[in-house]
Order: structure tokens, then C-alpha cells, then sequence
């Protein structure tokens, strides 16, 4: 009898949840954006940024959201600080002028209730360009730490360097870079 209380429970408040559009704030701690590339074909390089924020909006009964990050490129992290120095450099990121990166998504498509993929704008160096971001898992439910709903997913998506005016060394450093991207967040 409690489980057919418990369930019929669970079943009410899941419904509750769809009703109307949520907003999650992107948790800085967990999210983690990556970004990989073939380094003269030796091997493929993963680099991260460190500092994000932003917001994921979602309405799972209209199959609706929005998704607004914006990436601080100052915080990128190879492992090397000199490195990361180099590549803030007018020749890659040029942090100087260009100190954020953003997506602002046009689309959130949904295969069934769960986030499929997400159409938008990446703004890299003041260049804007249409990118897919790939959602290969996604859950939602109420995480144990915070007490408040919460979202996470993977996503990752495709890009070449050179659209964003980074094209130095190709081909020997390659163009084609994956981004993988962890994503965290808490329900306000």
C-alpha cells in the first residue's frame, strides 16, 4: 500500500514539474566547457575554461527552452599558465579585446521529454556563427545536496577554428574542434 501511495505521489508531483516553464541557473562548479583539437596530428590536446554562467530555460510540456552561457575566456585552463597566456593572444582567443564567449540558443528540440539538441549563436572574437549543441544524456530531479530541482546534461558539437579568425597553423594544428561541454544546473 505505501509503495501505491509513494507512486501515485511521485506521479502528481512529476506532473507539476511540466506545467510551466523552469528556469536553472548554470552551477560554475560543475560546469566545465572542454574544448579538443589534433596538436601537428601527435595527439589530440583537451583544454577547458574555467568560469561560466548562465541560464537554461526550460517548458517540457511545450517542448520549449532557451539556453543563454557566457563563457569568461580569460579562465581558459590548458594545464600550462603560459600556455593559456599564448592562446588569450590576439592570434587565438585575443582575451584583450574579446573577453567572453556566448551561445544564445534559437531552437531547444526534444526527442520525446528530454532535450535533444540545441540550435543558437556562438560568438567567439565578435564572430557569430550557427552551431548544434548535441545532447548525448540529460537528467532532471531534485538534487540531494542543494534541496532544489536541478538539470544536468552532456553536450557536445562541432566547429572549425578558422571561422572564428583562430586559424593560425592549420592544417599542422587542427581546424576541426570538438567541444564537450558538462552542464550543471539548479532550479531558481
Amino acid at each position: 500500500m505505501n509503495k501505491l501511495v509513494a507512486l501515485a505521489l511521485a506521479a502528481s508531483m512529476s506532473s507539476v514539474a511540466y506545467a510551466a516553464s523552469e528556469t536553472y541557473v548554470i552551477d560554475t562548479n560543475h560546469t566545465k566547457p572542454r574544448f579538443e583539437y589534433s596538436h601537428f596530428g601527435y595527439s589530440n590536446q583537451v583544454s577547458r575554461f574555467d568560469t561560466v554562467k548562465g541560464t537554461i530555460t526550460l517548458d517540457r510540456a511545450a517542448k520549449t527552452g532557451a539556453v543563454d552561457v557566457e563563457i569568461d575566456a580569460k579562465s581558459v585552463d590548458t594545464g600550462y599558465a603560459l600556455f593559456n597566456e599564448h592562446i588569450q593572444g590576439e592570434d587565438f582567443f585575443d582575451t584583450a579585446k574579446y573577453p567572453t564567449i556566448t551561445f544564445k540558443s534559437t531552437k531547444v528540440k526534444f526527442d520525446g521529454d528530454k532535450v535533444a539538441a540545441v540550435d543558437g549563436n556562438l560568438t567567439i572574437k565578435g564572430i557569430t556563427k550557427p552551431v548544434t549543441l548535441t545532447v548525448t544524456s540529460m537528467m532532471c530531479m531534485p538534487h540531494p545536496m542543494a534541496k532544489k530541482d536541478a538539470c544536468g546534461a552532456n553536450v557536445t558539437a562541432q566547429v572549425k577554428r578558422s571561422e572564428f579568425n583562430m586559424a593560425k597553423y592549420v592544417p599542422y594544428v587542427g581546424d576541426d574542434v570538438t567541444l564537450s561541454i558538462p552542464v550543471e544546473s539548479i532550479k531558481q
